[in-house]
């Protein structure tokens, strides 16, 4: 898994780092970074010659490392121009690189440009972006280069006006609170803001550079990313021993006489995965084996038969036969997926309790308002730390889902899922989810692999389900079967 690391740990080890270099190293490896990143960016609008870049310096070392790039640049012949925000403060020495490499200073927002430059503020910065600033980022979108192209915008670090532990972006009328980057070039370490919240979506494609950081950051990262390499280590793939019940049985507690459908997706989503046998109880059973004549189905928990792991919620309910069945399913001694109408059920105080005497693992897989029903507010400005706070108080695996659904335990550890989509947020795909995440679970991966293995891998079907058209919850079951490992 890819490690983010907080400001305060980025800033311990750049100057441990620092200390064993000679002065300006880290800056100039930086800036070499940055500067190649955008020639390969002006290579695609037809050449780093002639083409025109605006840099938008503020006073820190992030305007020091945009004004070194620029100066790179000027040398293969673009014609740069640096906007300096604080000219008191701008970074003496990027400065005279600049103008010795060619480069001039510029007191307005020019009318062209190929590219732009974020060099506003970097991982010091904290709130959104302020006047001056804010009005010209405004702007940004209006900038046009040759051919008439829109100017591409490259954020040094991180986008300026996002806060960096969280990834929160302060609201703003015209979104001028901070800057939305096409690409941004990171130094030496990934932040929580480039992966999660809305500031990954400012953030545009990230391409991180190796400065010598890594063997100089200590402790624990904010957070990881899962990356493919992990959904493939811990697959639990079958093999010549293999037969349905070592493979693993889960049971689905779901869907109802109103929602039968919700019953058919979740039942969709736990054959997708790993598990040998899908046993259902509710009362979508005649749906539920309509749809999927492989099924074992009943009409109750209590009839269901030995399983290795239970879904339950989606479509349930919220009355007392609902009710009766989430009891039996905490009563279960195995590991249990509870979602939407299970999490509402929840905040019932004697349910609440029952859930606190179980030794079995639990996953919860709230949205923002079953979470905001289980806690009283939204997960707010940080999505991080509110949903490690709900995982030590319910002693569960946390799955708060969203664009960047984060996954945290209650021993403090939190996972974001890269490969969110909007074309999820439709119905039934979180019933897809809660299936497959039972079909994990029961097939004997711990509860917080099986929770991003299982966000990773619906992520992806919603992704290939939209490249066929509008997506709904069915695609994305047939779309499951397709991404899964085989």
């Amino acid at each position: 898994m890819k490690p983010a690391w907080r400001v305060s740990d980025v800033r311990r080890a750049e100057a441990a780092l620092m200390a064993t270099l000679p002065p300006g190293t880290l800056m100039q490896r930086a800036a070499a970074g940055l500067a190649r990143r955008c020639a390969l960016l002006l290579d695609e609008r037809g050449g780093v010659y002639g083409a025109t870049v605006l840099l938008l310096v503020g006073s820190g070392d992030n305007g020091g490392d945009a004004l070194y790039a620029g100066a790179r640049l000027a040398e293969r012949g673009a014609a740069v121009r640096a906007l300096l925000l604080d000219p008191d403060r701008a970074h003496q020495g990027g400065l005279a690189a600049l103008r010795a490499a060619g480069g001039r200073t510029v007191d307005n927002l020019p009318d062209r440009a190929d590219l732009v430059l974020d060099g506003i503020v970097g991982i010091g910065s904290s709130g959104g972006l302020r006047e001056p600033a804010a009005r010209l980022v405004g702007r940004l979108a209006g900038l046009r280069g040759r051919a008439g192209r829109r100017a591409v915008v490259v954020a040094v670090d991180v986008p300026s006006g996002v806060e960096v532990d969280t990834g929160h972006v302060a609201p703003s009328n015209d979104g001028s609170g901070a800057v939305t980057a096409d690409v941004t070039v990171a130094f030496g370490a990934w932040k929580p803001a480039l992966v999660v919240g809305p500031a990954a979506v400012r953030a545009g494609q990230v391409e991180l550079v190796d400065i010598g950081l890594e063997p100089w950051l200590r402790g624990s990262p904010a957070l990881h990313v899962t990356e493919w390499a992990d959904v493939l280590d811990w697959w639990p793939w079958s093999g010549p021993e293999s037969e349905k019940y070592s493979r693993g049985v889960v049971g689905v507690a779901t869907g109802s006489a109103m929602y039968p459908g919700a019953a058919v997706l979740s039942v969709g989503g736990a054959l997708a995965g790993p598990t040998g046998l899908v046993r259902y109880a509710g009362s979508a059973r005649e749906e539920v084996l309509r749809e999927h004549p492989s099924v074992i189905a009943t009409g109750r928990v209590a009839d269901a038969g030995r399983v290795q792991a239970w879904v339950c919620g989606s479509g349930l309910g919220t009355g007392e036969s609902a009710a009766a069945e989430l009891r039996c399913v905490l009563a279960a001694p195995v590991p249990a997926i509870l979602d939407a109408d299970a999490l509402t059920l929840l905040v019932d105080g004697s349910m609440a309790e029952r859930l606190r005497q179980r030794d079995a693992p639990i996953v919860i897989t709230p949205h923002d308002r079953e979470f905001a029903r289980l806690c009283g507010e939204t997960p707010g400005e940080d999505r991080v730390g509110a949903a490690l706070r709900l995982a030590a108080w319910m002693d569960a695996v946390v799955l708060l889902k969203g664009d960047r659904t984060v996954v945290a335990t209650p021993d403090g550890r939190a996972v974001v899922n890269p490969t969110g989509t909007s074309a999820l947020a439709t119905g039934g795909t979180g019933d897809v989810l809660s299936g497959l995440l039972g079909s994990l679970l029961a097939a004997g991966l711990p509860a917080d692999r099986a929770a991003i293995v299982a966000a990773y891998l619906h992520g992806l079907a919603g992704r290939e389900a939209a490249l066929r058209g509008p997506v709904t919850a069915p695609d994305v079951v047939t779309a499951l079967r397709e991404v899964v490992p085989h």
